[in-house]
């Protein structure tokens, strides 16, 4: 009777293993929510934007509001610097942009001693750390016990005026090199998860000393910005991106600061940008 129930136990924790094993193999890959993804189709091609409500709620809120209203269907992007930022939105002081109500900051969030993230790099040269939490880039000051998403290409950011509390419906999208120095003054409260190559793409509206200037008819239009929820079954992206709790994940941080790839026949300093860690995505059919 006893090694009957010994053998069950056995039995049973070799099951319970095994499924522990399989859900962290599928939970390497996260899928993302239609309902937390936006649509935004170029003349050139297609954006997917992951929202980040767990960080910037009332600015996640406003963006599905408007993009669900139609408010950005046929703006512009009208401020596109290269290595800098695409920034667009509805004309400045129309009656469709003064409609719009303006947003209180959301910066940094507080943290404190239970919160966790995955951890890139100590002494960042704009923070304490740098780091992961559910797929977006942060940094953190345990000092402070405030964390704030990042500047990293790809990140998308409400515009504002002068005023902290300003920002309505102008948003850009970066398309360089990170400009951290924006960190904590504006508000990140999405990512590009899809068709970079196409915000890369979008018109330059700002030219060389010299150079013929820009026509407003030829700034890039937005064709339509839509829930992903809301956009016509066939027509819809279904995208996985990695999981950056995974062990996998972390896996990779480790090996990606060693290079110990033999094509580091000089090894460089054990330094990861965050801005420069990828977080990979993939198209499920």
């Amino acid at each position: 009777m006893r090694l009957n129930v010994i053998f069950a136990l056995s039995t049973l924790l070799t099951s319970l293993s095994t499924l522990a094993h399989e859900g962290e193999i599928n939970n390497e890959w996260r899928a993302l929510e239609s309902d937390k993804t936006v649509l935004l189709t170029l003349p050139h091609g297609k954006v997917v934007i992951e929202l980040a409500p767990q960080f910037s709620p009332k600015h996640v809120e406003q963006f599905i509001k408007l993009t669900k209203a139609g408010h950005y269907n046929g703006n512009k992007f009208y401020r596109v610097i290269d290595g800098f930022v695409a920034q667009g939105g509805p004309e400045d002081g129309s009656r469709k942009d003064n409609l719009v109500a303006k947003l209180k900051i959301e910066g940094d969030f507080s943290t404190d001693e239970h919160w966790q993230f995955t951890k890139i790099q100590d002494n960042d040269l704009f923070a304490e750390q740098t780091g992961f939490k559910e797929g977006f880039s942060l940094a953190h000051n345990p000092s402070e016990k405030k964390a704030w998403l990042t500047h990293c290409p790809g990140v998308i950011a409400m515009a504002r005026e002068n005023k902290a509390d300003s920002a309505t419906s102008h948003f850009y999208i970066v398309n360089g090199q990170a400009p951290r120095y924006l960190d904590r003054i504006m508000t990140i409260f999405g990512r590009v998860v899809y068709g970079m190559n196409n915000v890369q793409a979008i018109t330059r509206t700002s030219v060389i000393e010299g150079d013929t200037p820009v026509a407003k008819e030829d700034h890039t239009p937005m064709i339509s910005m839509q829930m992903m929820s809301d956009v016509a079954k066939d027509q819809q992206i279904h995208l996985e991106v990695k999981n950056t709790e995974h062990p996998s994940f972390i896996e990779m941080i480790v090996k990606r600061k060693k290079r110990e790839n033999a094509f580091f026949y000089k090894k460089p300093p054990q330094v990861l940008d965050i801005c420069q860690t990828p977080v990979l995505s993939r198209v499920v059919k």
